[in-house]
Parts: structure tokens; C-alpha cells; sequence
């Protein structure tokens, strides 16, 4: 049976191409299928976008050969400070404070610019031979048989592979299309995020703020600018980000605190509707979910992207080891290894934001009573302290070659 390509992944964002780069390291080929142009996929302008990578995902990065053009503008974290409190009013006394200096391995991640990650992904996807990138297409139809796969798209081309890997986030058609079902609900919170200039240095510190509507992630860029993560109620966070740039500040400076001094925006203004969103599955016949595709979680951690990250490491070993052991590498048998690999993780990590959540985004003085003398109990204890550090580096868990810093 003759196949295009060996793997064809559906959306190239952020995930698509790192799984494509992960799997064509390991010699296999795959195609690219994004609805986007080119150009604008490789827009290099600041807008405010960026992301938090754990420390095992820039590993990731510097497995598929990214890192490198990435290090000198990422921005390490040093430390995580979590608070809890009212806007205007401070935080409180209790808190949790995180060092990396308690962990051996270095800064618990970095913070990179959209405007830098996606361009360096696009370019080693480039000199890549075993890629292949459709831009400006989408996928209409696809079609499973005993042997491979094959999509349809929007221009009536078709393209047959072993395996197709859905990328393309919560509302994947590649998950409707294979019969996929999806659970969850939404926060009534929306998030607001934003990049800021500030007058003092933030010293690569990520502080997390838990106010009554939801938490601030104040999450340090390189220089004197931070990315904001802003969480607010639906009908309020409407309100604000329908104000002038001046009284949008206005509303900020009280919940962001006077302690990077005086702030402006810079870039862009986002807001995007809060949910959690789980597929029933991870795979199906000859397709795998990866990403937002396969788990939309809330923000407060900021491990949306970490957690995808995960997932493609887990699915391109599962994939890669099948292929030299010479198995088809899209038999149920083998996505079912990466299923069993990724499920429990995102099923927890799923749970434990949405728990979170609910503790914190609310006013309830019991509760706040109980979540601050917690904090306060986890802050004095080096033990904890240490696990919720590895935790936040993606340093703990059953973790793929790549997440470990090995090759594929």
C-alpha cells in the first residue's frame, strides 16, 4: 500500500509542528496541514503572546533542534510566588514562595515570546526534508481502514498516511470527524492578558495572585516587561476590556500592586473565554489527539502548553519505537500505549485546575481561612516546597526521553 506521508497532522500552530519536528528526528515523514497562511504564521511583531515553558519542555525544544535560536530571548523564572487577597487591599500574609535554587536542574522553565517561538518552529520545520507544510487548507473528510488514513481537503486533494494526529485545539474537527466525544464545562471567567512595561526589574521572579473573581499571573519577559494572565468574571472582564488603554491600566493597578513600580501597556490586548474541555478519548482508529485538541484546561497553573508538550514527547517515542521495531505505527494496539501513557496525567491535571479553581476564585472567608493557612503550612515545609518546584518544571512523573533531555 503506498502512503504520502507517514504521519499527517492536522494544525500548525504551536503543537504541530513540534510533534512534526519530534517525528522527523526519529525518521519518519510527515505533512503538515494548517488553515492559516504562511505569512502570517511566520509574523514576527510583538503582540504581547507568550508562553510559560517548563524546564522539561525546553529540554523538548532542544531535542527538536529549536532551543538554540530561542535561549538568548527566553526569559528564565527564577522563582513562584503565589498569594492570596483583594484588589486594592494586598495580599496576605500567607503565601508560598518556590526557589529554584532548591532543585539542582536549573530555572523551573522560561517564558517565550509568541513572536520568537513560532517563527524558530517554522524555520527548522524548513530545513527539515522529511516535512512536508500545506498552508491554507483545511481538512473536509477523513477515512480509516485496516492500513491508513486518509484526508480530504478543502481544494478536493487527498493524502494517505499510517497515522493521523489531531493539533487543531478544543473544537478539533479531527476528534468530531473521528467520532470523539468531549466533556467539560465553563468558568464564567474570562482572561484578559496583556504584556506591560514596568519602571522596576522583575528579577525573573512569576508571582500568581488569587483575588475573589479569579487569578492575576504576573509572568516576567525579558527587560523590564512582564505578561499578564488576568482573570475576571465574563460580564466584568467584557466591561474592561472595552475601556480605553488608560482606564483599562486604571482597573489593573490595583490588583497588580505598585511593586514593579509604574506600568504601561505593551502590545496587544487578548481576552479568551475560560473552560475546561476534555476529549472521552485520546485516540480512535489510525488518530491521536494532541494538545488542546485532546485537554483544554484554566490557566492557573499555566500548564496548558506544557501539558501538550507532554503529550507529543509520549506520542513520538510511542511512535518511534513502533517504527523501528518495525510494528504499524498506527495499529490500535500501538496508540493505545500512548493513551495509556498521557490519560491519567491530563485527567489530573484537568481535576487539579479545575479544584483550584474553584478554592480560590471565590470570597468565602472558610475557605480563604483554610487555602492561606495551607500555603502558609507548604511554604515552611522544604519537602513539599521541592515537590511543588519539580512539579512546576515538569521534572516529576513517568516522563518521555525527550522531556529527560535524551534523544529520541
Amino acid at each position: 500500500m503506498e502512503f504520502d506521508t507517514d504521519i499527517i497532522v492536522v494544525g500548525g500552530g504551536l503543537n504541530g509542528p513540534v510533534l512534526a519536528l519530534a517525528l522527523s528526528s526519529a525518521g519518519l515523514s510527515v505533512t503538515v496541514i494548517d488553515a492559516l497562511p504562511a505569512p502570517v504564521r511566520k509574523k514576527s511583531g510583538f503582540d504581547g503572546r507568550s508562553y510559560a515553558l517548563a524546564l522539561a519542555s525546553a529540554r523538548l525544544m532542544q531535542g527538536i533542534g529549536v532551543w538554540d535560536t530561542l535561549d538568548d530571548k527566553a526569559q528564565p523564572i527564577l522563582d513562584i510566588k503565589v498569594t492570596d487577597g483583594r484588589a486594592g487591599e494586598g495580599p496576605s500574609p500567607f503565601f508560598m514562595h518556590f526557589d529554584h535554587a532548591e532543585i539542582e536542574e536549573g530555572p523551573m522553565g522560561y517564558m517565550v515570546e509568541d513572536r520568537h517561538l513560532r517563527p524558530a518552529l517554522l524555520k527548522a520545520m524548513n530545513a527539515h526534508k522529511n516535512i512536508t507544510q500545506i498552508s491554507e487548507r483545511r481538512v473536509t473528510g477523513q477515512q480509516t481502514d485496516p492500513t491508513g488514513v486518509r484526508v480530504t481537503l478543502d481544494d478536493g486533494q487527498t493524502l494517505r498516511g499510517r497515522v493521523l494526529a489531531g493539533c487543531d485545539g478544543r473544537s478539533s474537527g479531527t476528534a468530531k470527524r473521528a467520532g470523539i466525544a468531549r466533556t467539560g464545562w465553563p468558568y464564567d471567567q474570562t482572561a484578559l492578558v496583556c504584556a506591560l512595561e514596568h519602571a522596576l526589574p522583575h528579577n525573573g521572579v512569576a508571582h500568581q495572585f488569587f483575588m475573589p473573581a479569579g487569578p492575576l499571573a504576573i509572568l516576567p519577559l525579558t527587560g523590564n516587561r512582564s505578561s499578564i494572565v488576568w482573570s475576571e468574571k465574563t460580564d466584568a472582564a467584557q466591561r474592561i476590556n472595552e475601556m480605553p488603554d488608560s482606564d483599562y491600566l486604571d482597573v489593573l493597578r490595583p490588583r497588580f500592586g505598585s511593586f514593579l513600580g509604574e506600568i504601561s501597556l505593551a502590545g496587544e490586548r487578548f481576552t479568551y473565554p475560560l473552560s475546561l474541555s476534555l476529549a472521552t478519548e485520546l485516540v480512535a482508529d489510525r488518530t491521536a489527539l494532541v494538545g488542546d485538541a485532546a485537554h483544554g484546561v484554566h490557566p492557573i497553573a499555566g500548564q496548558g502548553l506544557n501539558a501538550g508538550l507532554r503529550d507529543i514527547a509520549a506520542l513520538a517515542e510511542v511512535l518511534a519505537d513502533a517504527s523501528r521495531r518495525g510494528e504499524d505505527i498506527g495499529a490500535r494496539g500501538t496508540l493505545e500505549r500512548y493513551q495509556t501513557w498521557r490519560r491519567f496525567d491530563n485527567a489530573t491535571l484537568a481535576l487539579a485546575t479545575d479544584a483550584f479553581n474553584r478554592l480560590f476564585s471565590n470570597d468565602n472567608p472558610l475557605l480563604r481561612a483554610a487555602r492561606d493557612i495551607g500555603m502558609g503550612l507548604i511554604n515552611k515545609a522544604p519537602a513539599l516546597r521541592r515537590g511543588f518546584i519539580r512539579e512546576a518544571a515538569g521534572l516529576t512523573g513517568d516522563l518521555p526521553r525527550l522531556l529527560r533531555g535524551r534523544p529520541l
